[in-house]
């Protein structure tokens, strides 16, 4: 069964199960918010507390664990309630730009001619513009919240999967097992939804779960340039622009301010890294070439 597989490939592997361990930390982490870091304001939470307005940040201390940021934003709830944000923003835009993908390249393979030329030519206009400048574009027309920033990085992740899709159905509509319930009398929206689709959409489902830490990582660039989240949210790329002003330290001692970029920035990178991992894994298990 494929489950076993799934579970076999993982757990005989270091680094998926690697990848699986560190998912499943800020997955902990993002379900347990509430308890590990509670929220002052519950019908805000993911406002940051903050303890005063002094611009130096303060080391880590038996009140603040991780310190604080410029403004005293406390950067252990930063990094607890980014973690369920990652999960929001990473899951909710990844969805969405498959769903979007799977409907625009299943309908131009399956239909073809001049329906194909259209939808194609619009992927190749949203491909024409690198992702990230189209979706600051997106994002400063809309304003700085992340909700707008979410639709703006939905608008460019999803030709990427349309273009993949559509391959994989061009592939696979010429199989026997498709001729033979075309022949047989099915109608095509039953031969793409039983057929087709179930059959084409196993590498995207790998690319998608590649894209979660790259949408993560998109989602803090923004923010770290003022188009993400508003200020004040539990944003893992707007901490990291919190701390910019302090990475060089002082004269006297350069690493004065570490925290500032090592809580947020190792968040960072151990989420993107563990998706990765796990990506690789769910590519071995889901490639039939795979022994």
């Amino acid at each position: 069964m494929l489950k076993n597989r799934i579970f076999k490939r993982i757990y005989t592997n270091k680094t998926s199960l690697c990848g699986l361990v560190l998912v499943s930390f800020f997955l902990l982490l993002a379900l347990f918010a509430p308890w590990i870091a509670p929220a002052e304001n519950p019908n805000h939470p993911y406002q940051m507390p903050q303890a005063s307005y002094t611009i130096t940040p303060q080391a880590p201390s038996a009140q603040h664990w991780f310190g604080t940021t410029e403004q005293q934003y406390d950067l252990f709830y930063g990094v607890v309630w980014g973690a369920r944000l990652a999960f929001v923003v990473g899951m909710t835009v990844t969805f969405f730009a498959f769903l979007i993908g799977l409907l625009v390249g299943g309908i131009a393979a399956y239909f073809g001619g001049k329906v194909d030329e259209v939808l194609m030519r619009l992927t190749d206009v949203v491909f024409a513009v690198p992702s990230l400048v189209l979706a600051m574009v997106i994002a400063a027309m809309l304003g700085p919240d992340v909700k707008h920033m979410m639709i703006a990085l939905t608008a460019v992740a999803w030709p990427s999967y349309a273009r993949l899709i559509r391959g994989d159905i061009l592939s696979v509509k010429r199989r026997d097992y498709v001729t033979a319930a075309r022949t047989l009398g099915a109608r095509g929206g039953r031969i793409l939804l039983r057929h087709i689709l179930p059959n084409s959409i196993y590498p995207s489902v790998v690319v998608a779960s590649l894209d979660i830490g790259y949408i993560v990582l998109t989602a803090s660039s923004l923010s770290f340039l003022g188009l993400g989240a508003q200020p004040g949210t539990a944003d893992w790329g707007q901490l990291i622009s919190m701390a910019r002003n302090w990475v060089l330290g002082t004269a006297q001692n350069p690493f004065a301010y570490w925290y500032t970029v090592a809580a947020p920035g190792g968040a960072i990178f151990l989420f993107v890294l563990g998706w990765n991992l796990l990506g690789d894994a769910f590519r071995d298990i889901l490639d039939p070439r795979q022994v």
